[in-house]
């Protein structure tokens, strides 16, 4: 059985249909380009990543495979319950978990925050401390991969979600070194089979080592 290591707190919901269709998906671009370029600078022994928004594990999967340990942090009880239930999950992974929304959450200090696709579900109002609090916990040479959503997305007319312009999200990632970034926009099908524009910028970024 895996060794997993509980930070738990008390807020979930239900998301099994979504998790049922996109778990088993390869992991996400964004965070393989971060994992390979920790693969060249150092081992992955004793490496710490932060799953933001895990689900059930379609990337959190992979960090395992690579040897980290992980700490995956969402706020549904059944995205763990998904995770912990996976056949592909290593017999020997390092892994704890924190049920929390991001506004919530504690960090420790970590070499990767990845967040697939789950920063843009933090209300805009509270953005800015969340992600104040994901520079904080980056070690000096640690990377954030991800995604947020731009401004002509059909879900930024949604007040509850963080949407960002361009100039927005260069501002948040000014004190990072960019290593990939690319704006994307077009049609196509939701996991919940809806229609939709995506305009979403995709980011791996490190922060800087100290002089």
């Amino acid at each position: 059985m895996a060794a997993k290591i509980s930070f738990d707190c008390s807020l979930g919901e239900d998301w099994a249909a979504y998790y049922k269709k996109t778990g088993y998906r390869p992991p996400r671009p964004t965070l393989l380009r971060a994992l390979d370029a920790f693969s060249q600078e150092a081992s992955s022994e004793d490496l710490l990543a932060v799953d933001l928004g895990c689900g059930s594990g379609r990337d959190t999967i992979e960090i395992l495979r690579r040897g980290w340990r992980v700490l995956a942090i969402d706020a549904s009880k059944t995205a763990f319950k998904e995770l912990f239930g996976r056949h592909d999950l290593p017999d020997d992974a390092l892994i704890g978990t924190q049920l929390a929304r991001f506004e919530e959450m504690k960090l420790p200090p970590c070499d990767l925050v990845n967040a697939g696709f789950s920063l843009p579900l933090c209300a805009k109002e509270s953005f800015p401390a969340v992600w104040a609090k994901i520079l904080k916990s980056l070690r000096p040479g640690g990377r954030f991969s991800g995604q947020f959503y731009g401004n002509r997305d059909s879900w930024a007319v949604d007040p509850e979600l963080t949407i960002l312009t361009l100039n927005e999200v260069k501002t948040y990632l000014a004190s990072l070194e960019l290593e990939y970034f690319e704006e994307e926009e077009e049609d196509s099908i939701t996991p919940r089979g809806r229609s939709k524009h995506w305009h979403i910028f995709h980011i791996v970024a490190r922060k800087k080592t100290r002089a």
